[in-house]
């Protein structure tokens, strides 16, 4: 059976792919690559459709073994790999032989790293997306040591370039956005546009800002506001006035104001920002 073995997980590793959209009327958010863009690059580099399913490593450590020959690629910001030891760098496709080892090092930068294999991982599919939410809890369990993950037969060819830089991910970030639908709810939504620090609470959930507190407009300071629909990218405004940035696996209904929405060109980035990542908000 072409499989790859789970030898170490790292910090923490899931099964995903592009999502499941279209399931917010019942309660399930689109989940998927937090970086599709890098996902996307790496099923291209190993012969995959880029819907393919692999896997999204956080501050690396996974180690994987190959029980047939496949090709690998491994994407996101800068990263050391390895394969049996030995060093074979990201962003191109790598050849494995059965039974070889690949290991993914911890990037200097940047969060999240994206391990795709030529076949994509066939983990079974829930709502139609091999994807794992950590909200709700459908698609594959986190992966463990020991884990057998299936590959799907390698339909495509591997397809590298000469160079494929990888990213840096920049210590502090510029997020252009949109204002609405509830930006009347702050006192002065141009102060979104302060500087905001990622906080260690942020997840797949969702990005936690620190700084100053967002006072609310005097005609809303006791107003409730009845549980409206959010999409990905949504700038939520809880009570305390720092704001939360939904990611993917976010709630598909919430009951505080959403003052802007990200740009869907920013998310990428986003997904890449480390607890103390500065960023700035920029309402377009």
């Amino acid at each position: 059976m072409r499989a790859l073995e789970v030898l170490e997980p790292g910090t923490f590793a899931l099964v995903q792919d592009l999502g499941r959209p279209g399931y917010a009327h019942l309660g399930v958010p689109p989940s998927g690559a937090l970086d599709l863009g890098a996902l996307r690059l790496a099923n291209r580099l190993a012969g995959n459709p880029e819907s393919a399913a692999g896997i999204e490593s956080m501050l690396g450590g996974l180690s994987v073994r190959a029980t047939a020959s496949c090709t690998a690629a491994v994407t996101g910001p800068s990263v050391g790999v390895r394969v049996e030891g030995r060093d074979v760098g990201s962003h191109a496709p790598l050849p494995l032989r059965a039974g070889q080892t690949l290991t993914i090092g911890v990037p200097a930068s940047g969060l999240r790293c994206y391990l795709a294999v030529s076949g994509g991982i066939a983990a079974p599919a829930a709502l139609g997306s091999r994807s794992r939410d950590v909200l709700s809890g459908i698609g594959p369990e986190p992966l463990a040591r020991g884990t057998i993950l299936p590959l799907g037969d390698a339909v495509g060819i591997p397809s590298g370039a000469d160079v494929v830089a990888p990213r840096v991910p920049p210590p502090e970030l510029v997020v252009p956005l949109t204002l609405g639908p509830r930006d009347d709810w702050l006192a002065d939504p141009a102060a979104l546009s302060a500087w905001w620090t990622v906080t260690a609470e942020s997840n797949r959930v969702g990005l936690r800002l620190d700084g100053p507190s967002l006072r609310r407009a005097p005609a809303y300071a006791e107003a409730e506001l009845p549980s409206e629909g959010v999409v990905t990218g949504a700038v939520q405004v809880p009570p305390s006035g720092l704001p939360v940035i939904f990611l993917a696996d976010h709630p598909t209904t919430g009951g505080y104001p959403v003052a802007a929405v990200v740009r869907r060109s920013a998310l990428d980035a986003l997904a890449q920002a480390r607890p103390g990542t500065r960023l700035r908000l920029r309402p377009t």
